[in-house]
């Protein structure tokens, strides 16, 4: 079920996901999970835990090639770890032996050549000045902004996020949120995130996808037609928030 207008179906999709099957062991996460998205769209997955959001990730960045099916960027077959793609985690997993440069320039081959674009996304991140600190000098806030900063040196066309605010206070958080939307913005990027907030969701996203745990090949999806910026308090939202709740439950995902 698709709540509200869907994306151009004529437009060809820029990341195409085909999974045919995803277990672990004798336990089915995934099965003939079909989705699009196109280029520069926020999707959000929500769902209860155990219903193979974050899987899913995983397998579209490459770091699970144990399924089966395929996953193609652009209209070529992916195949293993792609710069293409960038990845923020639930924690920000910093080296803690490492500065914050050295943090985001992890993958560089020669950090004085690329320091003009280092300069660039520590500003971005508002992480200016804090080049040479480590991160047991950061606050949760300040190091989820060096893993932004981090997922986007490799100038990805994707960027994933699994929960990636999940772990800051409130305040914080809708600050990190209003940055991935500005970042999303000046880069172009098209963006899947892993989400249990659904107030996040509608803030984020253009499409928001209900992934069942029940049943591996149900999905619903809900459009968020509301321009950015959005009023978080808009009663379109929370009408579409009421809508999610409802499948939520229906889903048994309580």
């Amino acid at each position: 079920m698709v709540v509200g207008l869907e994306m151009n179906s004529f437009s060809p999709p820029f990341l195409q996901i085909e999974v045919a099957r995803k277990s672990y062991g004798t336990r089915q996460i995934l099965k003939n999970l079909q989705l699009s998205v196109q280029q520069g769209e926020i999707l959000s997955l929500i769902g209860a835990s155990g219903c193979g959001k974050s899987t899913l990730l995983s397998i579209i960045a490459g770091l699970d090639g144990n399924f089966e099916g395929q996953i193609s960027l652009d209209g070529s077959k992916l195949q293993g770890v792609s710069r293409d793609i960038g990845f923020i985690f639930q924690e920000p997993r910093l080296f803690p032996w490492l500065t914050v440069a050295q943090n985001i320039a992890f993958d560089s081959n020669d950090m004085h050549r690329d320091s003009a674009k280092l300069t660039k996304l520590l500003a971005e991140v508002g992480m200016h000045g804090y080049e040479h600190v480590l991160p047991k000098q950061l606050s949760g806030g300040q190091a989820q902004r060096v893993a932004i900063a981090r997922g986007l040196f490799s100038s990805p066309k994707i960027l994933l996020l699994d929960e990636p605010f999940s772990a800051v206070d409130a305040f914080t958080r809708m600050k990190l949120q209003d940055l991935l939307l500005n970042i999303a913005s000046e880069y172009g990027l098209t963006i899947i995130l892993v989400t249990h907030d659904i107030d996040e969701a509608l803030y984020l996203s253009d499409r928001v996808v209900l992934m069942d745990q029940h049943a591996a090949t149900s999905r619903q999806e809900f459009a968020v037609l509301q321009e950015r910026p959005r009023n978080r308090a808009k009663a379109s939202l929370s009408h579409l928030k009421a809508d999610i709740l409802e499948s939520l439950h229906a889903a048994h995902a309580f």
